[in-house]
């Protein structure tokens, strides 16, 4: 079944794309290069240079950066009233594109919350670990990590979740605990590349206009074999260790919500139709296996729903501050930048790689960096004949790739919280994100399998 938004082109597009209803960029009044792009330097003066100064990226909420800079855009940019900026600004942050991703990381939250609460990822972790040897241990913890992880779409949750048990059982069988936790992070961030509820594959998706299954489609071809060379790898680590462990038998029935909501994303359902299903799901084994209140029910939807609510307004304020960079000729100035040094697909796909690593590196948020990046992506995919599906999964992959090797990311901070060790320790036993790397990069060179 197509999922029924996928009719995008012949609607709104995105903010920044074609057609908006704003007047186009470089139009009347629109202002000059520099001055368009500050504040995208202001904003990384802001959130980045003052993370430098404090020695900590978490010290300025990602939330202030963007109001400090969509009220400088609002005063600095002059090509028209300001209360006609303002409602610009409010078309961008309320783009019906904007709007659906809200309602998706809503439903999420919901999801992803409630699942937990009854069990689902212990479960699904004992299913994917119980008897296996010693031997299995590190391709079965990554194996574990991949499904828990685009079960429950959030590369954080997972290593949240599953840390302290990989620290557990590497200190039980007397293994490298930076290997078996950069096993966890690798592991994460292949189901947050794949998942269909995943934030990043939500914003790729939705700002390219195309369905989820598309871009799944086209994400697989470069994520499975990445992640069988990284099981390979894995078995020849674990090869020769006798230590035992002891995991709890699987309850299958817990299983049952990320199963049901992973086929039924997988045959094309609608993302919302098939988070409602899951919350319903969970909704009726929590009653009937824990006896669980209907409004403790209830209360941890909420807590899920609440837990998205940063990310939400970050994408409304992203959302209309990209459309007043758009409209006063910002991604024209980029746009003209690209096109007097790329000349080919090759290169348009490695530029869109670059440009949304560097905004990670900036923002230490992989879904913020696609936002930030998904208008000039457009742009450059309609210049060179990029398939939409190809962008999504570009901007997807090239984001988690380099969300997993900053040590300021809140992955690896957790990370290497939950398992008292230095981020930079889990950096260098990192293996699946390195082979993701040289994997993509080289299908972007040799140009086979792209569309």
């Amino acid at each position: 079944m197509e999922d029924p938004t996928n009719n995008y082109s012949s609607q709104t597009p995105p903010s920044g794309g074609r057609g908006a209803t704003t007047p186009p960029s470089g139009g009347r009044g629109a202002a000059s290069g520099a001055l368009s792009l500050s504040p995208l330097l202001l904003f990384f003066i802001c959130y980045v240079g003052g993370s430098i100064a404090l020695g900590d990226f978490y010290a300025i909420p990602i939330i202030v950066a963007f109001v400090v800079t969509s009220l400088y855009a609002l005063l600095v940019f002059r090509n028209d009233t300001f209360n006609n900026r303002v409602m610009a600004f409010a078309r961008g942050a309320g783009n019906e594109n904007i709007m659906y991703m809200v309602l998706i990381f809503i439903l999420a939250g919901g999801f992803a919350s409630l699942a937990k609460s009854i069990g689902a990822i212990d479960a699904t972790v004992n299913l994917c670990l119980y008897a296996l040897p010693t031997s299995l241990l590190l391709p079965g913890l990554f194996l574990a990590t991949c499904l828990v992880s685009m079960s429950i779409g959030t590369s954080v949750g997972s290593i949240a979740a599953l840390v302290p048990l990989a620290a557990g059982l590497a200190d039980q069988t007397g293994n490298s605990v930076a290997l078996y936790t950069a096993c966890i992070v690798g592991g994460a961030f292949f189901g947050d590349n794949l998942s269909f509820i995943s934030d990043t594959t939500i914003v790729a998706t939705r700002t390219q206009g195309i369905a989820m299954h598309e871009k799944f489609k086209a994400n697989i071809k470069i994520a499975l074999p990445a992640a069988l060379v990284s099981m390979i790898i894995y078995v020849v680590m674990g090869f020769g260790s006798e230590a035992s462990h002891t995991v709890q038998s699987p309850d299958f029935l817990r299983v049952l919500p990320y199963l049901v909501v992973l086929v039924l994303a997988v045959c094309g359902i609608n993302v919302i139709i098939v988070l409602a299903i899951g919350i319903a799901l969970c909704t009726l084994l929590a009653m009937c296996l824990d006896g669980t209140a209907f409004t403790s029910i209830m209360q941890s939807v909420d807590g899920g729903v609440k837990g998205m609510s940063e990310l939400i307004i970050v994408t409304l304020l992203a959302g209309g501050l990209m459309e007043l960079i758009r409209i006063n000729g910002g991604i024209d100035v980029v746009m003209d930048a690209i096109k007097r040094s790329v000349k080919k697909r090759r290169g348009a796909e490695l530029s869109i790689g670059a440009l949304v690593m560097a905004a990670d590196f900036c923002t230490a948020n992989n879904t913020i960096a696609i936002l930030t990046v998904s208008s000039l992506a457009k742009e450059i995919s309609e210049r060179f004949n990029i398939p939409p599906r190809r962008v999504a999964s570009l901007l997807d992959t090239w984001s988690c790739i380099a969300q997993s090797i900053i040590p300021y990311g809140a992955q690896l901070l957790i990370a290497s919280g939950l398992a008292h060790i230095a981020p930079t320790e889990i950096i260098s036993h990192l293996v699946y994100p390195y082979i993701l790397a040289v994997i993509t990069f080289g299908v972007s060179v040799i140009g086979k399998n792209r569309a």
